[in-house]
């Protein structure tokens, strides 16, 4: 009996020697680490597309960034929105392109206010490697190609067959001679010149209508005021004047207005809602809605697919509709 007591002794201290470091503890699987849980994946790194725009001055452009952020949140980017002071500032907008390129975003989505100044700078923000998208006013493409850029995909309306269907309505039913004044936007914007072919291309197929002038009110309210008092002033019988947006076209209202003038009909470009308020009102005969939010959220949106290298049409035209008291009834 003591031997087999000792026996058993000397095997339990042989035991507790080896496990001195001669034999590895075991962890179960609950005391294993995790590689998982102590290391997760980053989570992944959201596009920053900037949409550069010309003003927040007009509510054109406040619609689209409105489309912008819609797109910001169905597509998972970081839009960053920046703009110019004024629809004129011309180099202030490529000042921050440059600040734009600094910054190193992945994509530029521009409203450009000039259609061959902007051109050199978004050269160089390609050549950075960043994607480029141009909306609602084109870049010249001749300006383009001399620069060496492949061309630039945009989006945009047919601004020569929006305007050109706003005039044909306005001048509609003329039964005598009528006198016509066109308020033009910025001369070196490639809509500017579209909208203008278009109204002229209405005017001229009615033999009632006489075109006596045709001025730059630079798409803003306050000359679209002062342009329309000296054209009343030089043409005191003119009976139609179309301006080729809605601000203008609100600036030639408050003139008339101011002066008591009547019998003068108006026409817009925007369907911005203080237009609308005034097709409602009968003051304004007619205006086009060209989708300012669906150029935002389409601009952002072909930036997207060309930061993920998909493919991506050259042109890409938003539907536009006229706006007029019949419409709106519907």
């Amino acid at each position: 009996m003591m031997v087999r007591w000792l026996y058993a002794c000397g095997f339990l201290l042989a035991l507790t020697a080896c496990d001195n470091g001669s034999v590895p503890a075991v962890r179960t699987v609950a005391q294993a680490p995790d590689k998982a849980m102590a290391d997760p994946a980053p989570a992944p790194v959201r596009k920053r597309v900037a949409l550069v725009m010309k003003t927040l001055t007009n509510p054109f452009f406040v619609q689209m960034e409105q489309g912008a952020r819609r797109a910001e949140r169905a597509l998972d980017v970081d839009l960053l929105v920046r703009t110019a002071a004024q629809e004129t500032s011309i180099e202030q907008q490529i000042q921050i392109v440059d600040d734009m390129i600094a910054a190193k975003v992945d994509a530029i989505v521009i409203a450009p206010g000039d259609s061959q100044r902007l051109v050199p700078v978004l050269k160089t923000a390609i050549d950075a490697g960043i994607k480029v998208v141009n909306i609602d006013n084109r870049l010249d493409p001749e300006a383009i190609r001399q620069a060496g850029m492949a061309p630039v995909p945009f989006i945009s309306v047919d601004n020569e067959k929006g305007a050109y269907a706003a005039v044909r309505y306005l001048v509609k039913g003329l039964t005598e001679p009528a006198e016509a004044v066109i308020l033009e936007g910025i001369r070196s914007a490639d809509n500017a010149r579209q909208r203008l072919m278009g109204a002229q291309r209405a005017m001229a197929e009615n033999p009632q209508v006489t075109l006596v002038a045709s001025e730059s009110a630079n798409w803003k309210i306050d000359e679209g005021y002062t342009v329309s008092e000296a054209l009343f002033a030089r043409h005191p019988g003119v009976t139609l004047l179309f301006a080729s947006n809605d601000m203008m076209g609100l600036g030639a209202l408050k003139y008339l207005q101011d002066t008591g003038k009547t019998g003068v009909r108006v026409g817009g470009f925007d369907a911005l809602d203080e237009a609308v308020v005034e097709v409602e009102a009968g003051r304004l005969a007619v205006t086009v809605d060209q989708q300012a939010a669906e150029q935002g959220f389409q601009g952002v949106a072909m930036a997207m697919r060309l930061i993920n290298e998909e493919p991506t049409p050259d042109v890409v035209l938003v539907d536009t509709r006229l706006v007029t008291a019949d419409s709106l009834k519907k």
